[in-house]
């Protein structure tokens, strides 16, 4: 009986750290983890680029290369790409690995960018 109980405790333990660990990993976005942040403003269209799917459908994304900042106020250029033209005039917030790979970004209101990258 006493086995029995350790076994059904155990059991439960287990499933609570895997429905946990799923959790998580369904939460967590590993492109932004330990990534710097860095800041930039659309000023110009993006190069488009076309390519062809599998199916024959035919996508386009759009290249950019703009000067970034960080909250330290260092100013790196940045080359990116994104699913569709942004918006010119938009800020974002580069999430930046190795240097300078964009692993992903976000629109970010001015208010939200820190003091020393805004003056650069």
């Amino acid at each position: 009986m006493i086995e029995m109980k350790k076994f059904l405790t155990t059991m439960g333990i287990l499933f609570v750290i895997g429905v946990v660990g799923v959790f998580a990993l369904a939460k967590i976005d590993f492109n932004r983890m330990n990534a710097e942040n860095y800041y930039l403003q659309i000023t110009e269209d993006g190069e488009p680029h076309e390519y062809k799917l599998s199916d024959g459908t035919v996508m386009t994304s759009y290249s950019y290369t703009l000067e970034a900042t960080n909250a330290k106020g260092n100013t790196i250029p940045l080359e990116f790409n994104a699913q569709k033209n942004l918006r010119k005039g938009a800020y974002l917030k580069m999430y930046v690995k190795k240097g300078d790979q964009v692993s992903s970004y976000d629109e970010v209101k001015v208010e939200d960018i820190p003091l020393k990258a805004i003056k650069n």
